[in-house]
């Protein structure tokens, strides 16, 4: 009986695994061998060329997808958690901030890479039905047809993500096995027409095809080849989600279904010679009866290799503001279903993103030429940061040996994607550097601001613990709250901003039974909740250090609620009794939470603040002025909150000496 559940469980997740990991390199048929193949349109030997691709297609996915990815990637989890992200916050330390880095530099990649793949994966699907007959029903073609299809099957995949995609999801699994098998399948048929294609499997034919005067590309081929394994990077960030068990099981499937499809293909093009470069090979391999199916399914598993991407971003954006490099943006949650969110700025950033691709490039081989290139930097970037996981598990001799082997072979592929940004790639590197910029603003505008105020602007808490404790029991200074929050860093020695002194202690003084300060960081453990606490020897005090994972909701205002009944039951913290309220009987009174934000000063007035500073802290500023509120970002939304506003630079500015003239003090006649 446990042997039956355990393979029911085991067959579930194989289903799981087939419909969240592998939408994207699992549409790369769609599309690859076309490119291809209209990239040597005119060579002469078509027969080896096809044969000398599919090896290299073979073998580029052994290597990166299967020995990178697959092997050695998914070992570098983050507490079952993958992706460029997860990798940075496992390898970071003290002595390596460099890394963060390549870490902006993949995601930044990442994200606008995977702006194409809705366009691109949904376009080759559609063009499918170009000037085909089933029955008395004929489809038009030409770009006037397929264009407005593609954009309303967009809207309509971008419209559902509010609503949440867990029921939908369910369908993921079965419907992309019954894709992985159809595409094995005719593919199959196929290289029984022709069974010499089998030889593709041996290296010999991918190297002779590098160097041959056949491939009229050279080297460049190899931007039309990595279209088959830009799916990997995604395979390795949604690991969180299935488990890397799941991937080793069902891995061997997709890649031999995949192989089979790109040999039917080739098979099909060697016996049908075919002329001119807007091929069609996927469906051309198709009996006449199949191919309303196979657009149907193609059509499904593009819709499905878009959710997945569109999921993936909202993953990516939110380790992104947990880990401080991108703005607060507003987070919802449409069901309890783990890691499952929607934000809404970058849904519909994407659905722009894709529109504009549709209707700049029209057709999937002008898509296909630009996209893959910033998928390479990625790569890249995720290489050099397995270089230090891998150093720092093994001997460095490993390491250098992995970086060498990957660096070279993803910088050929660098290499030949180059010439796509003139035919499309300038799309997806501008949309690369937008990102960048927005991360490099954000966090070391950031850094900048606390590096240059962290002298001047800062003050010890502990030298006010006194005053704190006198004014927490003074009858004769009006109750502002039972609990006082103050969501700030808390540094080393107690160090906190002046103007957190300031607004306890000003002109009107806040009283309060208990002052929380509440400092929270990321945690490298993604779905990690702790926290610890420093009552500085009062009860009056109390000091939190929240530990929250990049995969955690910051929902603060139910942490700190239960951290206080915790003390109260605990003996640390006096119960607050209230005389009047629904529950009489609480021993948490209320919660007021004090939010500081900065007002932009003109930089310029600041002395000692260098160009490059002011525009990296301007631009913080900036990006600050037009992120989400902290009230909502923290989930304060129903809160108590007051909002206070503070300079963000206080400038100590010499006092000048005035002369006094005169005083009158005279009687004024009446």
């Amino acid at each position: 009986m446990a042997e039956k559940k355990q393979s029911k469980f085991q067959y579930g997740a194989f289903l799981i695994a087939l419909g969240i990991v592998y939408g994207d390199i699992g549409t790369s048929p769609l599309y690859t061998m076309n490119a291809i193949i209209a990239g040597n349109a005119h060579t002469e030997d078509l027969k080896a060329l096809v044969i000398g691709s599919i090896s290299l297609v073979f073998w580029t996915l052994m290597l990166i997808t299967t020995i990178k990815y697959v092997l050695i990637a998914l070992r570098a989890d983050n507490h079952g958690e993958g992706g460029i992200f997860s990798l940075y916050s496992k390898v970071r330390t003290s002595k390596m901030k460099w890394l963060i880095l390549p870490a902006m530099i993949g995601g930044a990649a990442l994200l606008a890479d995977g702006a194409l793949t809705p366009a691109v994966t949904v376009t080759s699907a559609v063009e499918g039905l170009e000037g085909q007959h089933f029955g008395a029903l004929v489809f038009p073609t030409g770009t006037d047809f397929v264009v407005p299809v593609v954009l309303t099957i967009l809207l309509f995949v971008f419209t559902l993500q509010r609503k949440g995609t867990t029921k939908i999801g369910r369908l993921f699994g079965p419907l992309m096995l019954i894709w992985f098998t159809f595409i094995g399948f005719f593919g199959f048929l196929q290289v029984l027409q022709y069974p010499e294609v089998l030889k593709a499997i041996s290296p010999v034919y991918a190297v002779e095809t590098l160097f041959s005067p056949d491939n009229r590309l050279g080297l460049l081929i190899l931007g039309n080849i990595f279209l088959a394994t830009t799916g990997a990077e995604a395979l390795y960030s949604d690991m969180g989600h299935v488990g890397k068990k799941n991937i080793y099981l069902s891995w061997p499937f997709v890649y031999t279904m995949l192989i089979l499809n790109y040999m039917g293909q080739g098979a099909w093009t060697i016996l049908n010679q075919p002329k001119g470069s807007n091929l069609n090979l996927f469906f051309d391999i198709l009996p006449n009866q199949w191919r309303l199916v196979g657009v149907i399914l193609s059509t499904i598993a593009a819709v499905i290799a878009s959710q997945a991407l569109i999921t993936g971003a909202f993953t990516l954006v939110s380790e992104a503001i947990s880990l401080k490099m991108m703005p607060r943006l507003r987070i919802a949650y449409p069901n309890t279903f783990r890691g499952q969110m929607y934000i809404s700025f970058v849904n519909w950033l994407l659905f722009i993103a894709g529109i504009v691709v549709v209707l700049l490039f029209q057709t999937s081989h002008n898509m296909e030429s630009a996209y893959g290139l910033a998928i390479t930097v990625t790569m890249l970037m995720t290489t050099l940061l397995l270089f230090e996981y891998i150093r720092s598990k093994t001997k460095t001799l490993y390491a250098v040996l992995f970086a060498i082997l990957f660096g070279l072979l993803e910088s050929l592929f660098l290499i030949a994607s180059l010439v796509k940004f003139i035919h499309g790639g300038y799309f997806t590197v501008l949309l690369m550097l937008m990102i960048l910029s927005v991360m490099v603003f954000w966090y070391y505008g950031n850094k900048r601001r606390e590096a240059l105020s962290y002298n001047n602007d800062y003050l010890s808490l502990k030298h006010y613990r006194r005053q704190l404790m006198q004014l927490a029991h003074d009858p004769e200074e009006p109750l502002m709250a039972n609990n006082l929050v103050y969501i700030v860093n808390v540094h080393d020695n107690y160090q906190i901003k002046k103007s957190v002194i300031y607004s306890l202690l000003g002109a009107r003084p806040k009283r309060a039974k208990v002052y929380w300060f509440v400092t929270i960081k990321e945690s490298i453990n993604p779905y990690e909740k702790s926290y610890s606490v420093d009552l500085m020897g009062s009860q009056n005090m109390v000091r939190v250090v929240l530990n929250l994972g990049f995969k955690v909701d910051p929902q603060v205002e139910y942490y700190i609620r239960h951290i206080a009944k915790t003390l109260v039951k605990q003996g640390y913290l006096e119960p607050q009794k209230v005389r009047y309220g629904l529950d009489k009987n609480r021993a948490i009174g209320d919660f007021k939470y004090v939010l500081t934000n900065n007002y932009y000063t003109d930089l310029k007035t600041v002395s000692q603040i260098s160009s490059w500073d002011r525009f990296l802290i301007g631009g913080r500023i900036w990006l600050q002025s037009h992120s989400v509120h902290l009230r909502y970002f923290y989930r304060l939304r129903l809160s108590d909150t007051v909002e206070e506003i503070v300079p963000l630079f206080i400038e100590h500015r010499q006092v000048l000496k005035l002369r006094q003239l005169e005083v009158k003090n005279q009687p004024l006649p009446e």
